[in-house]
């Protein structure tokens, strides 16, 4: 199955680029949790600095595992009044509902050569429903310190919010909203050999 080596921890399986077997943690230093919605009229980022997770690659790709926990009470938009409200039970309710995690039921090759498509289970707030990451494997190289690294960059396109819970929300004088339902999340990260 497998067709060769290219460099450190990545390897060639039926014509795909994919990470070498074995056990990787994600590098706290090196990732991002973020959500995207729309506030008004503009977007608004916000992350969770506080993530961990496991990768677990099988010899046969689709049989890996992945595994992701955030710390809610991290959120982070760049506003404390706003994080603030995040955290309270109109939001994440972290007194609760200390974490979001997010655990794979199954991945498959997505369009592209270095493409997947990762289905899993997100819990937000207590409640667990199932989303899909678009993921794209960035490859693998040696760091200084003779760490071995692998890299990813992922992205939910949109899940409706209120799917989960986060149902707060506040009418606008001209009609609409002022928070969007609909979010994008992204992320991206760097996983160490273990």
């Amino acid at each position: 199955m497998s067709e060769g080596v290219t460099t450190p921890g990545v390897r060639v399986v039926n014509g795909r680029t994919v990470p070498e077997p074995g056990t990787w943690e994600i590098d706290p230093s090196h990732q991002s949790f973020e959500f995207i919605a729309r506030h008004l009229m503009a977007k608004v980022r916000g992350r969770f600095p506080a993530a961990s997770g496991v990768a677990t690659v099988a010899e046969v790709p689709e049989e890996s595992t992945l595994e992701i926990e955030i710390d809610a009470s991290s959120v982070d938009t760049q506003d404390e009044t706003r994080d603030a409200h995040m955290r309270s039970n109109d939001f994440f309710g972290v007194e609760d509902h200390p974490t979001i995690s997010f655990r794979s039921t199954s991945i498959r090759p997505g369009d592209g050569e270095t493409t997947w498509k990762v289905d899993g289970d997100l819990t937000i707030k207590g409640t667990t429903r199932p989303v899909t990451v678009d993921l794209e494997f960035l490859g693998g190289a040696i760091d200084p310190w003779g760490n071995q690294r692998i890299g990813f960059s992922g992205v939910v396109p949109e899940v409706n919010r209120e799917d989960w819970g986060l149902v707060w929300n506040a009418p606008l004088e001209a009609g609409g909203f002022l928070l969007s339902k609909s979010v994008r999340l992204e992320i991206e990260a760097e996983l160490i050999r273990k």
